[in-house]
């Protein structure tokens, strides 16, 4: 695909969760099907008809086994946030049918013990996981979603 040909493409809306535990670390988990260091924080897309708070604690137990009762929502990011993917990955990726994400992103309290995570899912997104101060987040996020990353925590910096 040419870049006038992916420029065109719309984003597919998706949700993103910052899951933070008691004493302030983030959630990632290192995707399944990156072979290099690509943390992440959980995310997902948002099924037709679907609101996007259900998508997010939906998409949180599919990828962390994470359940709602387990979680206090704390806040949302006033909008939505795009990103791009790579151009030689947009052919690869959904069918080649989107640019990238655009993402509405929730603040999460974790209120259970790391027990209760299990990334050993149905359909697992993650081979590990791991509690990251948040000023460490972006340094170990792959290079195309960082800046996302520095808008989340700037939105939520106030509630970490």
């Amino acid at each position: 695909m040419t870049p006038e040909e992916i420029a065109k493409l719309p984003y597919r809306p998706c949700v993103g969760l910052m899951l933070v535990n008691a004493q302030g670390h983030v959630f990632v988990g290192q995707r399944i099907d990156n072979p290099g260091p690509a943390w992440q924080m959980p995310q997902g897309g948002v099924d037709a008809g679907e609101d996007p708070r259900e998508a997010a604690l939906r998409e949180l137990c599919e990828e962390t086994g994470i359940t709602a009762d387990k979680v206090r929502i704390e806040a949302e990011s006033d909008g939505w946030i795009p990103y791009d993917l790579p151009h030689d990955l947009v052919p690869r990726i959904w069918k080649g049918r989107f640019r990238g994400q655009e993402q509405k992103w929730f603040l999460m309290r974790f209120q259970g013990v790391d027990g209760d995570v299990n990334i050993e899912t149905e359909h697992p997104e993650f081979s590990q996981w791991r509690w990251l101060a948040p000023q460490d987040l972006v340094a170990n996020i792959v290079p195309f979603k960082r800046e996302v990353y520095a808008r989340v925590l700037q939105e939520f910096e106030a509630r970490l």
